[in-house]
C-alpha cells in the first residue's frame, strides 16, 4: 500500500446507493511532504497545481484530495482544508499557530453518469475522508473510485508499494480511463506482468455490451520517503505516468485528464557526491526510484481493477471473469 511509506495516511468517503456512485479519497501527510505533479491528457480537472511548479514559493503540501464529481468534486478539497486548519496544519502566514493556509492540491475524475444528476462530492466528503484516514484502507469501489470506470469495466481505488534499497515507493490510483485495462479477447490485464496479483488470468473473451465513455481521467499519488527537491519529485510523478500507460490502452487521450501527484516525505537522504560514485550517485538513486514509481503505479492500476465491484451500471472484472478468483 502507499501507506507503507511512513507518514502517509489514506481515507475514503463515498456513497454507493440510492442514486449515488461517487466519492472522495484523501492522501494525508500530517508532517508535510515536498509535492509535485504531472498532468497529461486533454481534459484535466485540478486545483492548486501551479503552486507545485519548482519555481514557486510553497515547498510542502499537507494533503492531496482525489475526488469524483468532475469539476464539481473539487469542492471536496474545501473540507480537507477545514480539517487541516482545525489542527493548525498548513503554510504559516502569521505569528499565531492557527494562522496557516493548508496546502491541498486536488484532482477530479469524471463519473457523473454513474449517479443521478446533482449527486456529487462536496466539502463534507473531503472532511469525512480525513476523519477516516489511517495506515490501513480498503481498495476497490470506495472513495474516488466509487463511480470509476476503465474502458468496458468498473474501475476503482488500487494501491501498491515496493522497497528500493532503504527507500519505499508507494502508489495509489483511482482507475478511471477511456482506454481498456484488459485485453477483452483473453481477460488478461495489460499490466499483468508487473506483479503477482493472486489471480489466475483467464483465456476467454468477455461477454460484454459495448460501452463508450467520452470523459474519464485516472488520478493518483505516488509517495516516497526520500528527501527530494520539487523538481526531483516531479520526475517521480512523470515516471508514474509511464506506469499508467503500461496499464491502459490507449492512455492520456483527449478525453482523459490523467494527473499524478508525487509526495516526498524526506525521511531519508539520497547519496551525495562524497561517496564512491561521485556526482552520478544522486541521479542514479533518483532514477531507481523513478523506475519503481512506474512499476508500483502500474500494479496499483491492476489492483484497482481487480478489487472493484459492480456499481453504477458498470460490470466489474470479478463478475465478467469470476474464474480468475477461483
Amino acid at each position: 500500500m502507499i501507506t507503507d511509506v511512513p507518514g502517509v495516511l489514506v481515507g475514503h468517503h463515498e456513497r454507493v446507493s440510492g442514486g449515488w456512485a461517487t466519492g472522495t479519497t484523501v492522501v494525508l501527510v500530517p508532517e508535510g511532504a515536498v509535492g509535485a505533479v504531472d498532468q497529461r491528457g486533454g481534459a484535466p480537472g485540478t486545483r492548486e497545481t501551479n503552486l507545485l511548479e519548482p519555481e514557486n514559493l510553497v515547498q510542502r503540501v499537507n494533503a492531496v484530495c482525489l475526488s469524483g464529481g468532475s469539476a464539481y468534486g473539487l469542492a471536496a478539497a474545501d473540507g480537507v482544508m477545514r480539517w487541516l486548519a482545525e489542527r493548525n496544519l498548513g503554510f504559516p502566514v502569521g505569528t499565531q499557530p492557527h494562522e496557516v493556509v493548508p496546502i491541498v492540491p486536488a484532482a477530479v475524475l469524471f463519473d457523473l453518469p454513474r449517479s443521478e444528476w446533482g449527486n456529487r462530492p462536496d466539502a463534507s466528503f473531503g472532511y469525512a475522508a480525513c476523519e477516516a484516514a489511517s495506515g490501513s484502507f480498503v481498495q476497490g469501489t470506495v472513495g474516488a473510485g466509487a463511480g470509476a470506470a476503465v474502458g468496458s469495466l468498473k474501475g476503482g481505488i488500487g494501491s501498491a508499494s515496493e522497497a528500493v534499497g532503504e527507500f519505499t515507493v508507494g502508489a495509489l490510483a483511482a482507475v478511471n480511463a477511456a482506454g481498456e485495462a484488459v485485453d477483452l479477447t483473453t481477460g488478461r490485464a495489460y499490466a499483468a506482468d508487473h506483479g503477482d496479483f493472486g489471480v489466475t488470468w483467464p483465456s476467454r473473451p468477455a461477454d460484454l455490451p459495448s460501452r463508450r465513455t467520452d470523459l474519464n481521467t485516472t488520478i493518483g499519488v505516488v509517495a516516497v520517503d526520500a528527501a527530494l527537491s520539487k523538481a526531483e519529485a516531479r520526475r517521480i510523478a512523470v515516471a508514474a505516468q509511464d506506469g499508467l500507460a503500461r496499464a491502459v490502452r490507449p492512455a492520456h487521450t483527449m478525453f482523459d485528464g490523467d494527473t499524478v501527484f508525487a509526495l516526498a516525505t524526506g525521511a531519508r537522504e539520497l547519496p551525495d557526491a562524497s561517496g564512491p560514485f561521485g556526482a552520478a550517485a544522486r541521479p542514479a538513486a533518483l532514477d531507481a526510484l523513478c523506475s519503481a514509481a512506474a512499476r508500483v503505479f502500474a500494479r496499483a492500476m491492476v489492483h484497482g481493477l481487480l478489487a472493484a465491484t459492480t456499481a453504477g451500471g458498470v460490470p466489474a472484472y470479478r463478475d465478467v471473469w469470476p474464474e480468475a478468483f477461483a
